[in-house]
């Protein structure tokens, strides 16, 4: 949960994930992967809570959304109506608490959850608003693969025949999962059923445009999201919250590094405010990665991943500033990034939601905020 700085309540954005083409994929997923996300939600003055669907993560209980997608009796309807199921428990939970509005409530989704969100439309809760899709959709096996696309495409039909919440859909022209061909598929007969749909075709974003709903992308997506608020009538705060100020105490006795540019200047003062297990890589140009994730038994293979990331922006790491969680060792430190020294020490270092960027100007995160 990500909360704004104000006097509440709040309305109320959820935030969830997709799902990995890998299923032994889904129990690593956390929902630390999407806090930048979250934040954006908050800056505008939303309690954004990401919530794990059930099969994934740490979340309890079976895995109950298979669609059976490739095999000869798919069922994407009951998959969509099942992740719904999820959202909908997570709503009538979270609607009673004191800091959420009930009566103002999104729900957010990429890929599997976008594609859970468009089924939550189709049979709202109370106090659903609006709903926003980045790439919604299941059953994409493999790059430019999706099986049984003729019965995915009506369950958006039949999605759409009962849907009458507005909703934002976003599509990247380069989306790998599913292609602009399909995703006009979607759009035409789930609005040929009433549906109400703002549709989006961005641009290409990076190799996999269905990646564009990430940390990465906030500088394309939000001003779409933005757009659509304002034509919903939700916009609240007239200014995005101001960033919080770090304390020194979070980042003893470090500075950032002088190859830095401004802008990552000011992306390393956030750094505190990541998850505790986070890792911030300079190389010797100025370019930098961050790296975040919940502690998991799996960091070392995770890790590896995402410094192999970082290592094919930007060949030489120079530095890099790691969160510890062990109570009894510094709460951070700074290594040699050398691959052996990095990840055999204790530290957890558990990353799995790499960004890798070239010093680009971007907006200031502005949220004030707390985790739970």
């Amino acid at each position: 949960m990500v909360r704004p700085n104000e006097p509440g309540p709040h309305p109320l954005a959820l935030v969830n994930h997709g799902a990995p083409r890998a299923g032994s994929d889904r129990r690593k997923m956390t929902p630390w992967d999407m806090l930048p996300q979250a934040k954006e939600f908050a800056r505008r003055g939303w309690i954004a809570v990401v919530v794990m669907r059930r099969g994934y993560g740490d979340s309890g209980g079976d895995f109950a959304e298979d669609a059976h997608a490739c095999g000869r009796d798919p069922d994407f309807h009951r998959s969509g109506v099942e992740s719904a199921n999820d959202l909908r428990a997570a709503i009538e939970y979270l609607s009673k608490l004191p800091e959420v509005d009930p009566t103002r409530i999104i729900s957010v989704g990429r890929s599997a959850g976008g594609f859970a969100t468009v089924a939550l439309t189709a049979k709202p809760p109370a106090g659903l608003v609006a709903g926003i899709s980045f790439a919604g959709g299941r059953g994409s096996p493999a790059k430019d693969e999706v099986c049984n696309p003729a019965d995915l495409i009506n369950a958006f039909r039949d999605f759409g025949k009962k849907s009458r919440i507005p909703m934002l859909w976003v599509y990247a022209k380069n989306d790998h999962f599913f292609s602009p061909q399909i995703a006009a598929e979607f759009y035409r007969v789930f609005t040929a059923g009433g549906g109400k749909v703002q549709f989006v075709s961005a641009d290409s974003f990076g190799a996999d445009g269905h990646g564009l709903f990430s940390m990465a992308g906030i500088p394309i997506w939000t001003p779409m999201v933005d757009d659509f608020l304002q034509s919903q009538n939700l916009v609240l705060p007239k200014t995005l919250l101001a960033p919080p100020e770090p304390s020194s105490s979070q980042l003893p006795g470090m500075e950032p590094s002088s190859q830095l540019s401004e802008p990552a200047r000011a992306e390393f003062q956030q750094f505190p405010t990541f998850p505790m297990h986070r890792a911030f890589a300079i190389s010797p140009n100025g370019q930098f990665s961050i790296a975040f994730r919940s502690q998991s038994k799996r960091c070392p293979p995770i890790g590896h991943r995402a410094l192999r990331e970082a290592r094919r922006k930007e060949r030489t790491l120079q530095t890099t500033y790691c969160g510890r969680s062990d109570p009894n060792q510094p709460a951070d430190h700074q290594l040699a990034a050398d691959e052996t020294s990095f990840f055999s020490s204790s530290s957890p270092c558990a990353v799995a939601s790499i960004r890798s960027t070239i010093s680009p100007q971007r907006r200031p995160w502005g949220v004030l905020f707390s985790s739970t």
